[in-house]
């Protein structure tokens, strides 16, 4: 992917050399921040889906429907989590996760330096880790028993 970045990038460079401001690398880190962004909204939840249901497929492992109602529950509550994130959190955790870059091409891509990109990566990552946790404590929630609604016993009454 950080290949298909780069080339890309240096093609719309080439496309407009003679515009490019000086000094070019903040031109050229913002628009591979850009072409990263439209290749992540394009067709990622497709694509993962399809990714696993082709492991899945080719592991032949056989699955029962309560082991695939509880996988989309667990992906539902991560991309409700992730949602809940700050966009800075969600396109960092993105290029991590998502597209396998490392910090330092993270880094680059976000304009910062990777001693600054780890740091906001590690607090990224624990304001996931919260909302993961709040996202599986409501649906523990939801999910429980409910309880008879209490009445209250008059002197007298059979119990």
């Amino acid at each position: 992917m950080g290949e298909d970045i780069t080339s890309e990038t240096f093609t719309v460079a080439w496309q407009r050399v003679g515009s490019i401001p000086r000094p070019p690398l903040p031109w050229l880190l913002g628009v591979a921040r850009n072409l990263v962004r439209e290749l992540r909204r394009r067709d990622a939840h497709q694509y993962l889906l399809a990714a696993e249901e082709a492991q899945r497929i080719s592991s032949g492992a056989r699955t029962d429907v309560g082991d695939i109602a509880a996988e989309v529950t667990d992906r539902h509550n991560a991309l409700h989590a992730l949602a809940s994130l700050p966009e800075a959190d969600r396109e960092l955790l993105t290029l991590i996760a998502w597209h396998g870059l490392s910090a330092r091409e993270a880094a680059q891509v976000l304009g910062c330096t990777t001693a600054t990109l780890t740091v906001r990566l590690y607090r990224a990552r624990r304001r996931l880790e919260k909302a993961l946790e709040t996202a599986s404590a409501s649906r523990t929630a939801s999910t429980s028993p409910v309880e008879a609604p209490h009445t209250t016993r008059h002197e007298g009454a059979p119990a």
